[in-house]
């Protein structure tokens, strides 16, 4: 099945893969520019860890930093071409809760393109516990 997009983005699901619960196993960029976000995280404008030990709370600091950084190069979550979570668990529910949760939120166009979730050990900053890795097509 294929999705047209704006920004000459095509999503794909192949008729022989498995349809995914709510993402595209491909998402092809015809041309134009791209913008390689590095991995949003939950810190404030200060620069200071939000919500210790509440992953709610840094999963809405992590899409609000995302929505603001897509803004600064003129895109929407729809624009985003590829994203990668990296939560720390190794619990599937807390990875689906995650999931759900930004889905969800403001930034949840972003997530029907090509996606992957992981459950990881740790990650760069002590107590944080969420990280979106986002590649937007930039329209026009």
């Amino acid at each position: 099945m294929l999705v047209p997009m704006p920004s000459k983005i095509t999503r794909i699901n192949p008729e022989h893969l498995h349809t995914p619960p709510g993402y595209h196993h491909i998402t092809v960029v015809e041309a134009g520019r791209t913008a390689f976000l590095s991995g949003q995280c939950p810190l404030d404008t200060a620069g200071e860890l939000v919500g210790d030990n509440d992953i709610n709370a840094q999963i809405d600091q992590v899409v609000a930093n995302a929505m603001i950084a897509l803004g600064a190069v003129g895109a929407r979550p729809g624009d985003v071409v590829r994203t990668v979570v990296y939560v720390v668990s190794d619990d599937r529910a807390v990875l689906g809760a995650a999931w759900e949760r930004l889905t969800q939120s403001p930034l949840g166009p972003a997530f029907t393109t090509a996606s992957t979730l992981l459950g990881v050990a740790q990650l760069g900053f002590r107590g944080q516990l969420i990280e979106v890795d986002l590649t937007a097509a930039l329209p026009g």
